[in-house]
């Protein structure tokens, strides 16, 4: 097992994602390696589906396994940063779910309706979808559109297809080499292309196979894991993981945003093991009544 110790995600960076669903490392790629993947990424995309495709990796293989040595995609997906963030979220050697690769035309006029990348799913694991972004994407130039904090929303992939603007929603503009990791249930689209320059990306979807517990560098989470008393109508902290939770996206009104905060603690208890931990007392207080009926 690979030592990626410096390169863990911290403990905010974990309950960030866990707040809304996304974690944004710009420009973490370096441009050598930029400039090799995008070469192999369109030799991907011109063999598309066919025996030619290098290194087409099957469902179910290990992440360790799939875009051998010396592919320019593999070395991404295990550069030590992108790795490590990776490790944290799924632990040790998650397996492949599977990849595509998205180019978009200068001009394109046309984009994906909003969508989630998963069925309605019971379970509090999760998967991670990595966006990789091997060239420049400009603002305004139609980069990956989605709507943070709507990981945690249970709806079936295409039923949010018919909203056109959320508000909040943001489109991804950043440096060559930059990848994004999502949580399976964000709400997100393929923008139009209005730029003068063809865009590509990269998504890689991938499964854990151990419980999420606990991988990342927990250095701090002594410091930040508050306890189920950190309640925001008596005695509350804004240096906890509570204060981290409870931001608030644009498009979440009062209910909305508590339902959400209850959806985040069940998250963070799995994540955690810790199955006291609560944010306003929401979870304590249903469990409570549930063990009178």
């Amino acid at each position: 097992m690979t030592d990626l110790g410096e390169h863990l995600l911290s403990t905010r960076d974990v309950a960030t994602f866990v707040a809304r669903g996304f974690l944004a490392m710009p420009a973490v790629v370096p441009e050598d390696l930029n400039l090799a993947a995008i070469e192999e990424l369109g030799e991907i995309l011109a063999t598309w589906g066919s025996d030619a495709r290098p290194h087409a990796p099957s469902s179910g293989q290990r992440l360790s396994d799939i875009y051998p040595a010396p592919s320019a995609v593999g070395t991404v997906l295990r550069h030590p940063p992108v790795a490590g963030a990776l490790r944290s979220l799924l632990g040790a050697d998650p397996v492949f779910d599977h990849d595509f690769v998205h180019h978009k035309p200068a001009g394109d006029p046309f984009g994906q309706p909003l969508h989630q990348d998963a069925m309605i799913d019971p379970t509090v694991a999760f998967d991670v979808q990595l966006f990789y972004f091997p060239h420049e994407v400009a603002p305004g130039a139609g980069g990956t559109g989605f709507v943070p904090g709507t990981h945690l929303r249970r709806v079936h992939e295409t039923d949010v297809g018919r909203y056109v603007h959320v508000a909040g929603e943001q489109q991804w503009a950043g440096p060559a080499g930059s990848v994004v990791l999502f949580h399976q249930g964000l709400w997100h689209r393929g923008m139009a292309n209005p730029s003068g320059t063809d865009r590509l990306m990269y998504k890689i979807r991938l499964n854990p196979t151990e419980p999420q517990v606990r991988h990342w560098d927990t250095s701090d989470l002594d410091a930040l894991h508050n306890g189920p008393d950190d309640h925001l109508f008596a005695r509350f902290r804004t240096d906890s993981v509570a204060g981290i939770l409870r931001h608030r996206e644009p498009w979440q009104g009062e209910a909305d945003h508590r339902l959400e905060l209850a959806a985040r603690a069940s998250l963070w208890r799995y994540l955690t093991g810790d199955d006291r931990f609560d944010v306003d007392w929401y979870l304590t207080r249903t469990e409570a009544r549930a063990a009178l009926s």
